[in-house]
């Protein structure tokens, strides 16, 4: 009795600290004065038209660094944890010829998909995040439909090391240049797209970053996949 007693004090007192919290937040009220700021600047500032796509790729850069490293730690653990054991694909039938006619037809399809998504991402919603997870469903799909395909382990490394010092590289000269991580100098300092805002060729190293996350995310997310549909096999 005592212990409920006690839980149910601790529940009501860290209730009424909630309660009192967000009795002070001004719902309904607009007290964001950097949303309007990023709406009202973004093209100036980033020759970007999707103001999502600048906000997270060039304001916030940074912090994307962060996610696609946390996508690259979790890509790891999984290797990590399975690479000293022999694991191989197990699948014994081949997938229906309804599966095997459409993966033929629509795999090439969904990685141009993919990459559409991304080189877009400045332009429309999208980006290197889910155009990187559309091209690791095209691999997906070939891995329901062939039971002997795997991907190309050692290309896939090496382009995922590459995409990811890229993306360094690219922080690493905006330092140089303009003193800080990820300075966007291919928009500030050279205003290429400028007369060009609102197509294929602007928005300053937004498409570059972008082109960049999609590779990456979609090697590692078919590395993922390659790893979770194999299983261990004794020797």
């Amino acid at each position: 009795m005592l212990k409920r007693a006690l839980a149910i004090i601790s529940l009501l007192i860290i209730g009424y600290w909630l309660a009192q919290g967000l009795a002070g937040v001004p719902f309904g009220e607009d007290k964001m004065l950097v949303g309007q700021y990023y709406l009202d600047h973004v093209k100036e500032q980033t020759g970007a038209v999707n103001a999502v796509t600048a906000i997270v790729v060039n304001y916030r850069g940074f912090d994307t660094l962060g996610e696609v490293t946390v996508l690259f730690i979790a890509s790891t653990g999984v290797g990590a944890l399975l690479w000293r054991k022999k694991r191989e694909r197990t699948a014994k039938t081949e997938g229906s010829i309804v599966l095997t006619t459409g993966t033929r037809l629509l795999v090439p399809f969904v990685m141009l998909f993919g990459v559409y998504i991304f080189i877009h991402g400045h332009l429309t919603p999208g980006g290197g995040f889910p155009g990187g997870a559309t091209i690791a469903t095209a691999f997906l799909l070939l891995y329901m439909a062939f039971i002997t395909y795997e991907i190309p382990h050692k290309a896939f490394e090496k382009t995922e090391g590459i995409v990811g010092m890229a993306y360094v590289l690219v922080g690493l000269i905006g330092l140089a240049i303009g003193g800080y991580f990820l300075y966007d100098w291919i928009w500030q300092d050279w205003k290429f797209g400028a007369d060009n805002i609102g197509r294929l060729f602007s928005g300053g190293f937004i498409p570059i970053i972008y082109t960049i996350i999609g590779l990456k995310v979609g090697t590692e997310l078919s590395g993922i996949i390659d790893n979770m549909l194999k299983e261990e096999v004794s020797e």
